[in-house]
């Protein structure tokens, strides 16, 4: 387990009110993506204020409504879209891994951390200590939900890891990349064009990067709340 080395206090930003979130989702259009009508977004996003609050809470459309490969282009920064990585064409087949999802088509995730103090530390090291914290680790959409609800969470050298989704293969072995979120260089096969891009990409399960995170919550709730 490598030492966790203090980085530069970031302060981030708190997530806007649950109903800002909704109209947000709305104005990208995912719930069209994800079948949904607007009205049931604003309903359960109303009703989850006034039962649990807007305690910095997020909200997110179930996966399997929306992968991530149509929730990826949303992504802006500096104006430019988010792409997946084209060696990643398998992207919607990381599912969630030993992680229980509300069964509802919206769910709010809570007590979100990027995990920059594990920063340089591999997935390998990060998923045990984050269970011995009681946190579980983000799911590649959750990721992205947080970074289209509020962009500032994804800066340079304080991007995340996502290893809450992984792929399982027909062998039922672990593919070994686990996926992340971070900003394009616009070197390789990027392309300039995508230079401060948001990217999705993946990272090998027992390699470390100074650079990225462990984003990861303190727990779910659907519609009981």
């Amino acid at each position: 387990m490598p030492e966790t080395t203090p980085a530069t206090p970031t302060v981030l930003p708190a997530l806007p009110a649950l109903s800002t979130q909704a109209e947000r989702l709305i104005e990208l259009g995912v719930h069209e993506l994800a079948g949904l009508p607007a009205g049931e977004v604003r309903a359960f996003a109303e009703a989850a204020a006034a039962l649990a609050g807007d305690d910095g809470a997020l909200l997110a459309v179930h996966p399997d409504l929306v992968p991530a490969s149509a929730l990826a282009p949303l992504l802006r920064r500096d104006g430019k879209p988010g792409f997946v990585v084209t060696d990643m064409p398998d992207v919607d087949r990381f599912a969630p891994c030993a992680i229980q999802l509300p069964d509802a088509r919206l769910y709010l995730v809570t007590g979100l951390d990027r995990g920059d103090h594990m920063a340089n530390w591999s997935p390998e090291e990060a998923l045990p200590a984050l269970t011995k914290e009681d946190r579980a680790p983000l799911l590649l959409t959750e990721g992205i939900h947080w970074v289209l609800q509020q962009p500032a969470v994804l800066e340079r050298n304080h991007c995340f890891m996502t290893i809450g989704s992984r792929l399982r293969k027909a062998s039922g072995t672990l593919d070994a990349r686990t996926p992340a979120i971070w900003i394009s260089n616009g070197t390789g096969r990027d392309g300039r064009e995508r230079r401060d891009a948001p990217k999705v990409g993946w990272c090998w399960w027992g390699n470390r990067h100074t650079w990225l995170g462990f984003a990861s919550a303190t727990g779910r709730r659907g519609q009981d709340l």
